[in-house]
């Protein structure tokens, strides 16, 4: 049965939550503060985690660094209101796998947290031997690694998957559209934003060691591309 984590310091939305989850089928364990989200996380087995980023003492953000630190890859859906964006943007560098803004809908968190499992399934069962290399970018699709002149860039889950969903798709042009579908998962436009951030930080993370290459190119009113270019 799949395991999801609820953390939020709000009893009425937790109860929300594990009521109508727990009618999908899901088997679901809460927490109503940042410190024993972590300690769960730590020692407990689960498949997905709903994270509210405002919580009394260990915010939703600090869970995160530290699920970082401590490389626990289990996906993580963090809940936000409107106003947070900086927070949000902050969520998904740190590793968060999607968002979803308050007040939302039950039938539509359901649905964030199967397509993140879905996209997690897919990823486990993908095996590949090979290497995919740019130029002085490489892709080691067996390790999840990838260097730039021989060092090693430290992505996010996100940005990693979205950086070979790229390279797959190499000198095609690309539009938010067809990003969301395959990268997220996300059959809208309604999140085009996040495509947008997350290849902002993800160009950003190349061009740390090769400032003058640029492997993702804005095609204006269409989409990106990926393929080499000097700056």
């Amino acid at each position: 049965m799949t395991k999801v984590l609820i953390v939020d310091d709000e009893d009425a939305i937790s109860t929300l939550l594990t009521f109508n989850l727990q009618q999908e089928g899901f088997e679901t364990v809460t927490a109503n503060n940042g410190a024993t989200a972590l300690k769960i996380i730590e020692s407990d087995s689960l498949d997905c985690i709903l994270l509210d980023l405002m919580l009394p003492g260990m915010d939703g953000l600090s869970v995160l660094k530290k699920m970082q630190q401590e490389t626990i890859e289990t996906p993580v859906i963090i809940i936000t209101a409107k106003s947070q964006e900086v927070d949000r943007i902050l969520g998904l560098e740190l590793g968060a796998d999607d968002y979803i803004s308050k007040p939302f809908s039950p039938r539509e968190v359901i649905a964030r947290i199967n397509a993140v499992l879905r996209r997690h399934q897919k990823s486990a069962q993908s095996t590949p031997l090979n290497k995919l290399t740019f130029g002085d970018l490489t892709i080691n699709l067996s390790q999840h690694v990838v260097t730039v002149k021989n060092q090693l860039i430290d992505l996010t889950p996100k940005e990693y998957e979205l950086l070979v969903y790229f390279a797959e798709n190499k000198q095609q042009v690309l539009s938010r559209q067809q990003l969301l579908q395959h990268v997220w998962d996300v059959d809208t436009d309604l999140d085009s934003r996040m495509v947008d951030i997350q290849i902002s930080h993800l160009r950003d993370k190349l061009k740390q060691p090769a400032p003058n290459q640029n492997w993702i190119k804005t095609v204006r009113g269409f989409g990106y591309q990926f393929g080499m270019e000097s700056l």
